[in-house]
């Protein structure tokens, strides 16, 4: 527990604070998987939050503020792949300005909807509800995008291992050069998985502004969580789970930050706000030393390590960041 939260209050905290986030990184992941890395996250996750708050304000649905979230990313993705893909331009060049751009709009063309009310999506009950223990009746009600994160988990999971068309695009990721000459067209493939993650990053940028945090305003709640997007995608090696494992760190994080500031009122909470990001960036530092030391000396005798190694030692598509020209 921490400070006067019941373990049932934190665990359904959590899984609120760590939807979007998982939403987003699993989006980045998709993205990845292929061989193309999106540097531009933390700017079209500000950019379809804006997008997703304006549309579900002006039509008053927060079916289409969420779709409008989701086309806003697809949109940023398609200049990714257009320009990393067929031009052959730098992923990390384009990925940083596009991030930058992303950011300056979605303060400029969202300025006049700052700080005003608008719909949000609220909790609802699960089924046979009342049957349920109070301790579990707390933590299942929830928003439909905490549901819907559990369900991306679970898809991509199966998408990636077990079906023909993940292994056609984990094989572009992994070689695009040996996927043409295996009749694959990579181009296609990968531009596809972009399109498709830059959608689930909108996704999750519409779900800070229309449940997680709602509303719209400078600053929104959301700066600075598509680079832990970038880092988690790094720290689950890759797989949903693991990925999935990393947001909910972060998430027990941000929900311990606010504990902290009951703690300790003296300290300003511009330094409870900020932890959870040096807190995130220290944990992933630690699991990577221990992974790579653990790596270096071969078959440990400690379980634990043994445990940790297997769990966190990741591998980047090799292929990850490399335009492929079509010979």
């Amino acid at each position: 527990m921490i400070c006067d939260l019941s373990l049932p209050v934190l665990i359904a905290s959590v899984l609120a604070a760590s939807a979007p986030l998982i939403i987003i990184a699993l989006g980045e992941t998709l993205s990845e998987k292929s061989g193309v890395i999106n540097l531009s996250l933390d700017g079209v996750v500000l950019f379809s939050a804006m997008a997703a708050f304006v549309v579900a304000k002006e039509t008053d649905s927060l079916l289409l503020g969420f779709f409008a979230g989701g086309c806003a990313g697809m949109l940023t993705g398609i200049i990714i792949g257009y320009f990393s893909i067929y031009l052959h331009l730098s992923q990390v060049a384009v990925g940083f300005a596009l991030s930058l751009l992303c950011r300056d709009l979605a303060y400029f063309l969202g300025n006049p909807y700052s700080r005003i009310q608008g719909p949000a999506l609220l909790a609802t009950k699960v089924p046979f509800y009342d049957a349920l223990p109070s301790s579990l009746q707390i933590i299942l009600t929830q928003p439909l995008t905490v549901w819907f994160a559990i369900f991306l988990i679970f898809a991509l999971y199966y998408f990636f291992t077990f079906t023909r068309t993940g292994l056609c695009l984990r094989s572009v990721g992994e070689n695009p050069a040996a996927s043409f000459a295996r009749g694959l067209n990579p181009g296609k493939i990968q531009l596809t998985a972009v399109l498709a993650g830059a959608f689930l990053v909108g996704i999750g940028g519409a779900a800070y502004s229309l449940s997680f945090k709602p509303g719209w305003g400078h600053p929104q709640g959301a700066e600075g969580i598509g680079w832990i997007g970038l880092a988690l995608v790094i720290f689950g090696g890759w797989n949903p789970w693991r990925v999935a494992i990393g947001a909910m760190l972060f998430a027990f994080l941000q929900v311990s930050s606010i504990g902290l500031q009951d703690l300790f009122p003296g300290i300003p909470a511009q330094v409870f706000q900020t932890a959870p990001f040096p807190l995130m960036i220290f944990t992933l530092i630690i699991l990577h030393y221990s992974t790579r030391k653990n790596a270096k000396q071969g078959n440990s005798k400690n379980k634990f390590q043994q445990f940790i190694g297997r769990v966190f030692m990741s591998r980047a598509p090799k292929a990850l960041g490399r335009s492929y020209r079509q010979e």
